[in-house]
Formats: C-alpha cells, sequence, structure tokens
C-alpha cells in the first residue's frame, strides 16, 4: 500500500491570534523578505484573502501577486497588509 501525503499548508494552522503572532514572529526572524511576504500570505487566505485585500485597499489579485514567495513588494504595502490582518512589526534590540 501506498503512502498518501497531502501539502503542508501553514493557512490551515493559523487560527487564532496567537499562532498568527508566533507564527509571523518566527518568520520575522529569518530577515527573509521574501519568507515573510508569503507567511502574510499564508495568513492572508486563513483570514480571507478577499477580506484582507479589501481591507487593506487591495484587489484580491494585487494581494496573491505581491504576497507570493518570489515577491519582493513594497513596505507600504507589507504594511498595509499587517494593519488589515491585525497586527504589527515591533522592534527589539538584535542578540550577538
Amino acid at each position: 500500500m501506498a503512502l498518501k501525503t497531502t501539502a503542508f499548508d501553514a493557512a490551515d494552522f493559523l487560527d487564532n491570534d496567537e499562532s498568527v503572532a508566533a507564527y509571523l514572529t518566527s518568520i520575522l526572524e529569518e530577515n527573509d523578505p521574501g519568507l515573510l511576504a508569503s507567511a502574510l500570505g499564508d495568513v492572508a487566505r486563513a483570514r480571507g484573502m478577499s477580506d484582507i485585500a479589501k481591507a487593506a485597499g487591495l484587489s484580491r489579485e494585487s494581494l496573491y501577486k505581491a504576497l507570493r514567495p518570489e515577491a519582493d513588494p513594497r513596505f507600504d504595502t507589507i504594511s498595509r497588509v499587517m494593519t488589515a490582518l491585525g497586527v504589527k512589526l515591533t522592534v527589539q534590540p538584535a542578540t550577538t
């Protein structure tokens, strides 16, 4: 019998504010803009891409394009999406 697998989708596990905050915090620690865009896309899909696009003042298609893994969105776009998602960036001293 062959092993049946399904693709992992982080959006399936982002069902509350605490899990979203933990997920985005761990992504920010990677310091990778493409990874952040992709992670914001995961959260937007979990919350409803159409609703987030509307709240961010973007079309649904533009939001998908801006948050794909290879995207390099402007900070303004990231900021608008984060506001629509109800999350914010925080700053702390870097440790060496």
